[in-house]
């Protein structure tokens, strides 16, 4: 049986936790074949994903069009969704007939519109697992309505095709569907210890260590030599965070590959420091939460989403706003010292989401045998 997964090309917070609940779900059932159709970048599923799992690359969604790490391009996002959306029937239509020989069981959409209309003509359950929705986002995005005012509500019946909604926390817009059921966090947790992590990249073990975690765009116009913490803290970054030309000292620059086939994954990091820096997103945030991360997080621009989830962080993490020109000019030691000085959150959340959803997608496919 195939389980087939339609996962957002946004960013990689979608394809992060549905890759948690891929693994997960082969756990239970080894036999299932599993099938990824998602424009995320295959190099990382490739690194990723630890179980048997089919690509079939390409877009199955539109979301923001970002411009840097932390701004987006709004103009840009209205023309692509524009363009992808115009075409949606077609689309839907092509989908279903590439999987004309696959014996698809069961469909999970994060949270592409296509994979609700998919399911509902091949007659599948369809079952979406996310914290929001497009047309959520995109009711109040600037400038889509005006352009496009037939969107959200198009999207809006493909999302109402959907057997069950799997509502993660902070979520936004799951009234459009007909069925809904909560659904604990879906976090990447780490499994190595803080003293193995840092022994393997190079981190002083004493010092305390702050993460820059900013995606693949990374934050090029940082001078990281400018920094105002580095006579106390390390900083890892992952990404190329800084300006061309020697690492600073008290830099620590940990390469992508250096988490292929080393046993070690990006969560591991966010574990083994002190604090993160970085703009809100659900995995990043889900991270932190699972590994008891403090986060300093700045603004990311317009976004619905961004609202929802700086209401929550303060419940959960140790967390400090700073503004982009501080972030930009290296000013973080007042962000920083205050962020440290707060009180242990006052809130515990669950992190088993991936395994309670893997254990609803399991009884999904006992049933349709």
């Amino acid at each position: 049986m195939t389980v087939l997964f339609f996962i957002s090309g946004h960013g990689f917070g979608h394809a992060s936790r549905q890759v948690e609940i891929i693994h997960a779900l082969a756990a239970l059932r080894p036999d299932a074949r599993i099938l990824v159709r998602s424009a995320v970048s295959p190099a990382l599923l490739e690194r990723t994903i630890e179980v048997p799992f089919e690509l079939r690359a390409g877009p199955c969604d539109t979301g923001i069009v970002q411009s840097s790490s932390v701004s987006h391009d709004d103009p840009a996002t209205v023309r692509e969704a524009i363009a992808f959306y115009s075409a949606f029937d077609a689309r839907i239509k092509a989908e279903v007939e590439a999987l004309d020989r696959d014996d698809v069981a069961l469909i999970v959409g994060d949270i592409a519109p296509v994979a609700f209309e998919v399911a509902e003509r091949l007659n599948v359950p369809g079952v979406a697992i996310a914290n929001f929705t497009w047309d959520w986002i995109y009711e109040t995005h600037p400038g889509m309505t005006g352009a496009a005012p037939w969107l959200v509500p198009r999207l809006r019946r493909a999302y109402e095709r959907a057997t069950v909604a799997l509502k993660l926390p902070f979520a936004g817009g799951f009234e459009v569907f007909r069925t809904v059921r909560p659904l604990p966090l879906v976090a990447r947790r780490h499994t190595r210890s803080r003293s193995d992590t840092r022994e393997r990249f190079g981190i002083p073990q004493e010092r305390p260590a702050l993460l820059l975690s900013f995606g693949g765009y990374g934050l090029p116009d940082l001078d990281l030599a400018s920094l105002d913490v580095l006579a106390d803290w390390t900083i890892v970054t992952t990404d190329r965070s800084s300006r061309a030309g020697a690492t600073p000292a008290g830099v620590v620059f940990v390469p992508e590959q250096e988490f292929i086939h080393s046993g070690f994954r990006y969560e591991d990091l966010v574990a083994a420091v002190d604090a993160v820096v970085s703009k809100p997103g659900y995995g990043i945030i889900a991270e932190c939460i699972a590994a008891g991360s403090p986060l300093l997080y700045t603004s990311r621009g317009e976004f619905r989403e961004y609202d929802v989830l700086v209401e929550a962080i303060p419940r959960y993490l140790r967390s400090q706003f700073i503004d982009q020109p501080a972030l930009f000019s290296g000013r973080w030691a007042r962000a920083l010292r205050a962020m440290l000085a707060q009180p242990a959150p006052s809130e515990q959340m669950a992190t088993n989401g991936a395994e309670v959803a893997a254990a609803a997608l399991s009884d999904w496919l006992a049933a349709s045998r």
